[in-house]
């Protein structure tokens, strides 16, 4: 396999707070990159870095052979970076189906409109009906998003980064504020996705991310400490010192 994200010596500061620091990984296509750590470790901001939402200080960001350090995010976006957040970002008085559309609309730079040409209602809706099939959300496409339980909100937005016709997913701690059989749900849609797609996962869910991951890489105060298959990190003194302690046991 060859990598396409390579991160190099990737820094972030806020004032004097180094969040992250000379980070170094590389993801290869076609794998399940695990991103954990404790609250803190600057594991979103290197998400937002990664994606485009937050300026790197020093380092490179290089994406599918291309640097993208300094390209914006719409720009990483439609090279194939796409990603959910934390905190889920729908638009709750639109329905399920318009929200995918939606994201169908951006990725091809037109407007914002949903009616207009017939054909090119068809093929936004047939898109977005797509998306949703794979998340398993087709009998909720017309549901008011603003009315769905937590983790259908997290299923569409998978199906919305999914509309953007990624290369790589960037996931979020895609189980925050889930349900066990919420959470359930959402990691059997991952284990379908990444026969499909390159994912990073930020997760604090140590027994979805053992499942999932095919390589691990652990960020302690900004600096990723190891890096691995799953087995090897869970059973890293360093690691297990640092993070994991008896979760690894």
């Amino acid at each position: 396999m060859s990598a396409i994200l390579e991160l190099r010596h990737l820094r972030k500061n806020y004032g004097a707070l180094a969040v992250t620091d000379d980070v170094s990984l590389s993801v290869e296509t076609g794998e399940l990159h695990a991103i954990i750590g404790p609250n803190g470790a600057g594991k979103t901001t290197l998400i937002h870095q990664i994606s485009g939402l937050a300026p790197s200080d020093s380092g490179q960001i290089l994406f599918d052979g291309r640097e993208v350090t300094h390209a914006p995010m719409h720009e990483r976006v439609r090279a194939g970076l796409a990603r959910s957040f934390q905190i889920t970002s729908i638009l709750p008085g639109f329905t399920v189906r318009e929200n995918v559309a939606t994201a169908v609309q951006a990725r091809s730079g037109s407007s914002f409109r949903f009616f207009g040409d017939p054909a090119r209602e068809r093929a936004l809706d047939d898109e977005a009906m797509a998306a949703l099939a794979t998340v398993g959300l087709t009998d909720r496409a017309d549901v008011v998003a603003g009315q769905m339980s937590h983790g259908e909100k997290r299923q569409l937005e998978l199906a919305i980064a999914l509309a953007t016709r990624p290369k790589l997913l960037l996931l979020d701690e895609p189980l925050a504020g889930t349900g066990r059989e919420e959470s359930e749900r959402v990691v059997e849609t991952l284990l379908g996705l990444k026969s499909r797609y390159t994912i990073v996962l930020i997760e604090h869910d140590m027994e979805a991310v053992f499942a999932l991951a095919d390589r691990v890489s652990v960020l302690v105060y900004g600096r990723v400490i190891a890096t691995g298959a799953p087995d090897a990190v869970r059973s890293d003194p360093a690691v297990r010192e640092a993070y994991l302690g008896e979760e690894a046991a």
